[in-house]
C-alpha cells in the first residue's frame, strides 16, 4: 500500500482533504485569479439625450432642431493606485438635463467586484491613495462593465458635483482603489 493510501485511510487523513479542498475553493471563489489573464471590452457609444414622448413634432416645412451633443462639466485623468490603471474620466450632461459619467480608453486589471465609484475624497498617488475613497462620501454608480475601453454610467439627479471631486476604480472585494481621477470643472 502506497504512502497516500495508507494517508487517506485514516480518518483525519480524509478530514484534511476535505478541509484542504474547501480551503482551495473558498481561495478561488475570493480571489478570482484567472480574470489577471482576462480582459473584457466595453464600447459604449457617446450618450445621447433620449426624446421625450411628449416632445412636440416640428410642424411640417419647420426644420428639425438641431441635436445638441453632450456638454462637459467636468473631467481627469485617471492615475494608477493598486493596478495600473490609464484612461480619462468625464462628466457629460445631456441635452436632456440627465448627467452621464463617462470613461475613455480605459485601461486597468481585471479583477473580483469593481466599481465605479464617484467621491469626495482627494486623489493621492502612490499607496496613500489606494484605501481613502471609503473615508469620506461616495456614491457607487455600479459593477464596472469591463476593465478595457469606453463606458457610460448615469449619474444621479440629486448629486451635487461641487461635492463629490473624485473617481475611483474600486474593488470592493479588497477594499482597495485601482485607479482614480481628480474631476476639474470645465
Amino acid at each position: 500500500m502506497g504512502r497516500v493510501q495508507r494517508w487517506l485511510g485514516r480518518p483525519w487523513g480524509v478530514a484534511a482533504l476535505i478541509v484542504g479542498l474547501a480551503v482551495a475553493g473558498v481561495g478561488l471563489f475570493w480571489f478570482q485569479p484567472w480574470k489577471l489573464w482576462v480582459d473584457e471590452t466595453v464600447k459604449d457609444a457617446l450618450p445621447a439625450a433620449t426624446a421625450t414622448p411628449d416632445a412636440a413634432e416640428p410642424a411640417a416645412g419647420e426644420p428639425t432642431p438641431a441635436a445638441s451633443g453632450p456638454r462637459t462639466l467636468a473631467s481627469g485623468e485617471l492615475i494608477s493606485h493598486e493596478h495600473r490603471t490609464s484612461g480619462s474620466v468625464k462628466v457629460l450632461e445631456l441635452a436632456d438635463g440627465t448627467r452621464t459619467l463617462r470613461l475613455e480608453n480605459l485601461d486597468t486589471s481585471n479583477g473580483p467586484d469593481l466599481r465605479v465609484w464617484i467621491t469626495d475624497a482627494p486623489v493621492k498617488e502612490g499607496t496613500a491613495g489606494w484605501r481613502v475613497f471609503d473615508d469620506g462620501k461616495f456614491v457607487s454608480l455600479g459593477k464596472l462593465k469591463g476593465n478595457k475601453g469606453d463606458q457610460n454610467y448615469a449619474l444621479p439627479a440629486d448629486l451635487d458635483l461641487k461635492r463629490y471631486t473624485s473617481v475611483s476604480i474600486w474593488c470592493d472585494r479588497f477594499d482597495v482603489s485601482f485607479g482614480a481621477a481628480s474631476l476639474a470643472r470645465a
